[in-house]
């Protein structure tokens, strides 16, 4: 049976990469309610502590998506009760504990962050970024497949945007909560579903000639850009880090619409009509204006109301331009070599 029957037939949401994540398929294949069906979280511990790099690893950061996915809209055929198994989230937090330990190393404490400085210093810290600009390379020299595979990573959370930020909605208050609900607001296509932003991608998704159903493309995407995603489930589930989420988002917008602006012109380089290029047309507009009210009226507000998560939010600010640097660092040095940046090539469907 292929993978794909599989995903289907509800036996895996998608084949194992390795301990992990075949401790976690394993569990998932089967029904929440059985009786010590797999406690999984002491083998898991010992595996993810004896992982070398975590925000690169595919077998981990699987595992830990597959855990995460449960909370959004799942995976078809798999028992919905897994969302809150005990035995389940005993193993996505021995996943999280190796996860959080990786974002600390990389993302080290810049020490005490003074509240009333917040915007400043995200914007401070957009100026500094020395990532690599795949945006760059996209607009000018990407061909169809590269331009193809960029998409494909892109759509495990694009096909979901903008739920991940949502989950900061109910744990703020005030004008901080005003501020993310404006910007939400436009995400999801200001009351018009055919504007979410999700719709839009599927739409250019099609355009290219892919499939557009969430995690249609998983078992073909790597580590680092699970890791991508998973950075947003690991701060948007957690009120602890209510902080870090608001700053995820905030430099999230405040890096959008340049790069979307190129993402547009390397599809119409490629030669490709307003349809396709709608999603990216969409962000430049949308995010020039969002940049300010993310920075100053989300992050700063929450910084002045709620003084003691300052450092968070520039922490999910920083750990996001970290983990979207080893993704973009990824592809770009797969396509200098004249290889897939996925695990597989990804050819255009049939019409």
């Amino acid at each position: 049976m292929s993978t794909i029957e599989e995903r289907r037939l509800g036996a895996r949401p998608v084949e194992p990469a390795g301990p992990l994540s075949e401790l976690v398929a394993a569990m998932l294949s089967g029904s929440a309610a059985e009786p010590g069906r797999l406690r999984a979280a002491e083998p898991v511990a010992e595996l993810s502590a004896a992982v070398a790099e975590p925000l690169a690893d595919r077998d981990l950061q699987l595992a830990l998506y597959l855990c995460y996915e449960l909370h959004y809209r799942g995976f078809p055929g798999i028992d919905p009760e897994w969302e809150w198994n005990p035995d389940l989230i005993a193993a996505r937090a021995a996943l999280e504990a190796r996860f959080g330990e990786a974002l600390d190393m990389a993302v080290p404490d810049e020490g005490t962050v003074d509240p009333t400085e917040v915007g400043d210093l995200l914007f401070r810290l957009e100026a500094a970024d020395q990532g690599p600009s795949l945006s760059r390379y996209v607009e000018a020299s990407a061909d169809l497949d590269q331009f193809r595979e960029f998409v494909v990573h892109r759509s495990l959370y694009q096909l979901k945007e903008a739920d991940p930020h949502s989950w900061a909605i109910p744990r703020l208050s005030g004008a901080p909560k005003t501020a993310l609900l404006e910007v939400q607001h436009d995400e999801y296509g200001g009351g018009r579903a055919e504007r979410m932003h999700s719709t839009l991608f599927a739409k250019t998704m099609r355009a290219l000639g892919l499939e557009d159903a969430e995690n249609a493309y998983l078992d073909r995407i790597p580590g680092p850009t699970l890791a991508t995603v998973n950075l947003l489930s690991y701060f948007g589930l957690r009120r602890r880090w209510r902080g870090a989420i608001v700053g995820h988002l905030a430099m999230f917008e405040m890096t959008s619409a340049r790069p979307n602006r190129r993402y547009g012109n390397g599809l119409r380089r490629l030669g490709f009509d307003p349809e396709a290029t709608d999603f990216y047309d969409e962000h430049v507009e949308a995010d020039a204006v969002h940049e300010n009210i993310a920075a100053w009226d989300l992050a700063g507000g929450l910084a002045a109301v709620e003084p003691e998560v300052a450092a968070d939010i520039l922490f999910g600010a920083r750990a996001l331009l970290q983990v979207e640097a080893l993704w973009a660092g990824h592809l770009m040095d797969t396509w200098e070599r004249g290889e897939t940046s996925l695990l597989a090539p990804v050819a255009p469907v049939a019409a």
